[in-house]
């Protein structure tokens, strides 16, 4: 199709092109990424919808600022070499955020074409062009990396190398200033990584973004927890000019309910963690299985309860049941992730909270009891408040739970660092251009900062907290 002579009208003719994936018969049997991706023929379609808006409201939605009408023009002509730079200039992981991001929630959002459509669903598909065109430069020579400045003589740690920390990374290291990134785990990426399954963000992808950035002269250590081989005020002692906090929110949160201590009973991050960084899902070849299940209860509604169910399916469970106390209207996970776990046989059990987790005499997990739900009214989330009707407890039998309701900010960093900030949630406080924290010389951002976000907000901090770092280590003033 000729992409310079189409009318706004015959643009919008142009229905939204599908992404070909697994069937879900065959998926449930392996961790392989569900979607393919777009071929270059359907990626150019796709393109071709764009209205190429003078005010580019869908810029708007992105956290990270990237010029999208510009980068989806040059897929439309074909040239996507120039479509990964343009990217590039402001987001240096368009092959993971292509993949985990929101973007109907974010920037196609604000896409006229959804609009004209009265649906997000039919907006422009910016994500799934971001990740066509990051997957064609992996699969066709070296990455596009930014220049790198002079050496400046500066050094900045970056604690943590989640997609914040990656983003600092490469933002400060353009301008020349030496850069570490300390990461606890012996794999880096953060979330990312130990987070996110297989099957929704291969691990070579973070893998080879990483590499990208360790070309630009970026130094990672693994195995390095800050907090207990070295205090923040260690780094300052040994030699580094600034320090940027971006250490996550790992710490899972229950539902202090009788029995929670069973075995059989997992948070969200054990059981991802288990199966992403320590690969279960490939038992025996590697040594570190989950529990054998055969009868799994998540709990939640988000995108992490869904991952979780994902994965239990792919770890042989015959049956897989997300308990939510809303119905699927209020479900805050992303609708495709919703519907790739209804494709693939997770049984929803919706309107109905657990109450109770009933143990064998072995301390083993053997039922969950749950209630049902009615909605009421909006709370203070704007969805209707869930209120249990009375009488209407029942029992699952089930030998495996993950509990998937959230995480909280890693404490280890304010536990160590008196003089940082923090608030009642125990997330660092910090100012919300800047991402300057209480003590000087000190940054966060991402889930640190912000509980459990997404991975583009993450970098949009990060992004603020390297422009920031940058003007300080320049100018000396806090």
């Amino acid at each position: 199709m000729d992409d310079k002579n189409l009318t706004p009208k015959e643009r919008l003719k142009i229905p939204p092109q599908e992404m070909p994936e697994q069937d879900p018969a065959e998926r449930i049997n392996n961790v392989d990424e569900v979607p393919y991706g777009y071929t270059e023929e359907l990626a150019r379609m796709e393109a071709d919808r764009c209205l190429q808006c003078k005010n580019k409201p869908c810029i708007k939605g992105c956290p990270v600022e990237i010029d999208i009408p510009e980068f989806i023009k040059a897929i439309a002509e074909g040239n996507f070499r120039e479509s990964v730079r343009i990217i590039k200039e402001t987001n240096i992981l368009p092959a993971i955020c292509g993949r985990v991001c929101p973007q109907e929630e974010q920037c196609q959002r604000y896409c006229i074409v959804g609009k004209s459509h009265k649906s997000v669903e039919k907006a422009v598909q910016i994500g799934k062009l971001e990740r066509f065109v990051a997957d064609w430069e992996m699969k066709n020579g070296e990455a596009e990396r930014p220049e790198i400045r002079k050496s400046t003589g500066k050094k900045v740690a970056v604690v943590g190398s989640g997609p914040a920390g990656l983003t600092v990374a490469a933002e400060v290291r353009r301008e020349g200033h030496d850069v570490t990134v300390f990461e606890a785990l012996h794999k880096p990426g953060g979330v990312l990584i130990y987070g996110i399954p297989e099957f929704r963000l291969p691990k070579a992808i973070v893998m080879e973004e990483v590499e990208n950035l360790k070309k630009m002269g970026v130094e990672v250590r693994y195995n390095s927890v800050i907090g207990k081989i070295f205090s923040i005020d260690e780094l300052f002692e040994k030699g580094y000019d600034a320090v940027f906090v971006g250490t996550g929110a790992g710490l899972p949160n229950f539902l202090n309910l009788p029995g929670e201590n069973l075995n059989g009973v997992y948070s969200a991050n054990e059981y991802l963690t288990r199966a992403n960084l320590m690969q279960a899902y490939s038992f025996p070849e590697t040594d570190t299985p989950t529990a054998n299940s055969r009868n799994v209860a998540v709990f939640g509604g988000g995108n992490v309860a869904m991952d979780s169910a994902r994965t239990a399916l792919r770890l042989g469970a015959e049956n897989v049941y997300l308990v939510y106390r809303r119905s699927r209207k209020e479900m805050p996970a992303r609708v495709e992730e919703v519907e790739h776990a209804d494709a693939e046989g997770v049984q929803f059990l919706l309107l109905q909270n657990p109450v109770n987790l009933i143990g064998d005499e072995d301390g083993w997990i053997k039922q969950v009891e749950c209630i049902k739900m009615e909605l009421g009214e909006p709370d203070d989330s704007g969805r209707r408040r869930p209120i249990p009707i009375e009488g209407s407890e029942f029992r699952i039998d089930i030998d495996t739970c993950i509990i998937a309701i959230g995480n909280s900010s890693n404490p280890l960093i304010p536990d160590t660092t008196p003089d940082i900030e923090t608030n009642r949630w125990g997330n660092i406080v910090t100012d919300d251009e800047t991402m300057k924290t209480s003590k000087k010389g000190v940054f966060a951002g991402g889930d640190i900062v912000l509980g459990a976000a997404t991975v583009i907000l993450a970098m949009g901090q990060g992004r603020k907290a390297a422009v920031a770092i940058n003007e300080y280590l320049e100018t000396g003033q806090w």
